[in-house]
């Protein structure tokens, strides 16, 4: 599946007239080349945002959360469970933890979740499933989604698996929030 990558960043030159600044795939993309699981847009390091800073803050690392007091605007993809067929449950784990630490959150990873995949974030996360289907795993819940469902994430832990036969595409805006339980 070709991805959407098109970024158009806006902003005011000298004279305070609005311009284009940038026009082009975003800078930051992380997973396979072709089709990667994280593709992170935009993100701020604070509230309120510095909307006169020159540097994009989507270049560099991909972080998991967002940063202290920020937020992350990004697409991710869940692939469907049959690409994992061919693995254990015990190598799906290990996948899941290198994922984990090379996105920087290792201990957001929950190894004995009831699913490879489970972890948990400290932040809000606004999350709308673009296309695909895909079922949001709780540890006392499954709650299938068609796409434009919205989910507002809330620091609980969680797993996504995509049931059908090809990648779902997900939407999600990622808020810091305060340490929970």
């Amino acid at each position: 599946m070709n991805l959407p990558t098109r970024r158009i960043v806006t902003g005011v030159d000298a004279d305070g007239a609005s311009i284009v600044v940038s026009d082009g795939p975003t800078p930051n993309m992380f997973g396979p080349a072709g089709s990667p699981y994280l593709i992170n847009f935009w993100a701020t390091r604070s509230t309120p945002a510095d909307y006169t800073d020159p540097q994009d803050p989507a270049a560099g690392p991909i972080p998991l959360h967002p940063a202290p007091g920020g937020v992350t605007f990004r697409f991710f993809r869940i692939p469907p469970e049959s690409d994992f067929a061919h693995l254990t449950d015990e190598q799906r784990r290990a996948g899941a933890k290198i994922y984990h630490d090379r996105v920087g959150a290792p201990e957001a990873y929950i190894p004995d979740g009831r699913h490879p995949g489970f972890h948990k974030t400290e932040s809000v996360d606004f999350i709308v499933l673009l296309e695909g289907e895909v079922t949001l795993l709780l540890d006392k819940a499954d709650v299938p989604m068609k796409p434009f469902d919205v989910v507002v994430q809330r620091g609980a832990s969680h797993s996504w698996v995509n049931y059908g036969d090809t990648p779902a595409l997900l939407m999600a805006v990622l808020v810091d929030a305060k340490p929970g339980r």
